[in-house]
């Protein structure tokens, strides 16, 4: 059994689906199911006796240890955390409580089951911490993209809380000789992800006829990862990845955030034309976020040199499938577009109209 812990989110969820199709290997699933954990990304798994549900919270020591005792994983792989930087600057205090304290506590009760197992039982465990290109800071037009060996310049409150929560992983490796292996990779898109991020909020607000909210100029570039990618790459630095080391995660696809939303309007017009015209009518400009970082981009030649892993989508075929899973799930988006979710729109992006 593995424990997978935030399970229920957005790239969490898509792991424990793809891991279950491929293996019959069991899954502990551990998610506090805050505002983006969502049972419902797992409802085709409802009565599949191989996935196990806890509701808890990651910063629950004696919820943790009860979990490592009864169910005995051989892994664990970290997924959970708050990760919308916008959120972050509103209220950074959840942040350093799930990303710091909640990791702190997963390595502490990891390294006090660690230490009581012998032979292969010890030999073979490991703890996969999932973590973000963004702990490195922002990158001008031709600097190189992001390696390993990149110094972390965090530069939001996620940032540093998730560049924290990297820094306990390494230390614990280096001080207590926990197994440990760390991903850093790029923007995430595809099913099942909450419509605050970039993606699925342009792809909402366009079906609902709303504005399409722009930040600043819309030139800043990230790396795009489709989720199926993320999830066949961790699998692959779970079973091979070499102990203590990190591996950058990317999709080869940097883009502006407008040609981003151009697009999506594109396969909209072509998908489900809007009799109003075309969805880029919809966009607009608002006021930039604070420390909006310009640039990101991830050099995954690492993965692919040592673990044999590339991406299997290109940006128009990722872009494609997660639109149609979006129109074929609107009671998905629907359900969890609730009224905490619009006041958080309207707080967002109701102060930036520009």
């Amino acid at each position: 059994m593995i424990l997978v812990t935030g399970g229920a989110g957005f790239i969490g969820a898509n792991f424990v689906l793809d891991w279950l199709r491929a293996s019959d290997e069991p899954v502990l699933n551990l998610d506090a199911l805050t505002y983006a954990g969502n049972l419902e990304n797992l409802a085709t798994l409802q009565g599949d006796g191989r996935h196990v549900f806890v509701h808890g919270d990651i910063c629950d020591r004696a919820l943790i240890d009860r979990l490592f005792a009864e169910h005995r994983p051989r892994a664990v792989v970290h997924f959970a955390a708050e990760s919308h930087v916008d959120r972050s600057i509103h209220g950074p205090g959840d942040f350093v409580r799930t990303n710091v304290e909640g990791t702190f506590t997963l390595l502490e009760a990891a390294r006090g089951y660690w230490s009581t197992l012998e032979g292969e039982e010890k030999a073979v465990f490991r703890f996969l911490h999932v973590s973000t290109d963004e702990v490195y800071g922002s990158l001008g037009p031709n600097d190189p993209p992001f390696a390993e060996t990149k110094a972390y310049e965090p530069n939001s409150p996620y940032s540093a809380s998730k560049a924290a929560s990297d820094h306990l992983v390494r230390a614990w490796h280096h001080t207590y000789g926990l197994p440990v292996l760390t991903t850093n990779c790029s923007n995430n898109y595809g099913p099942y992800q909450f419509p605050e991020k970039l993606i699925p909020l342009m792809i909402a607000n366009a079906l609902a006829g709303k504005a399409l909210p722009v930040y600043g100029d819309g030139r800043n570039v990230r790396d795009w990862l489709y989720v199926g990618d993320h999830c066949a790459a961790i699998r692959e630095v779970l079973a091979r990845g070499r102990l203590g080391e990190t591996y950058n995660v990317g999709g080869w696809n940097e883009k502006p955030n407008l040609e981003i939303v151009h697009t999506v309007c594109a396969l909209l017009d072509e998908l489900r034309p809007d009799p109003a015209g075309p969805h880029a009518r919809l966009i607009t400009y608002v006021a930039d976020r604070p420390g909006h970082d310009r640039r990101y981009a991830i050099d995954a030649r690492k993965i692919e040199r040592e673990l044999g892993w590339r991406p299997a989508e290109t940006f128009e075929t990722g872009i494609r499938k997660t639109i149609a899973w979006y129109l074929a799930n609107q009671d998905w988006v629907a359900h969890v577009q609730s009224g905490s979710y619009r006041e958080w729109v309207e707080r967002n992006y109701g102060e930036r109209r520009a």
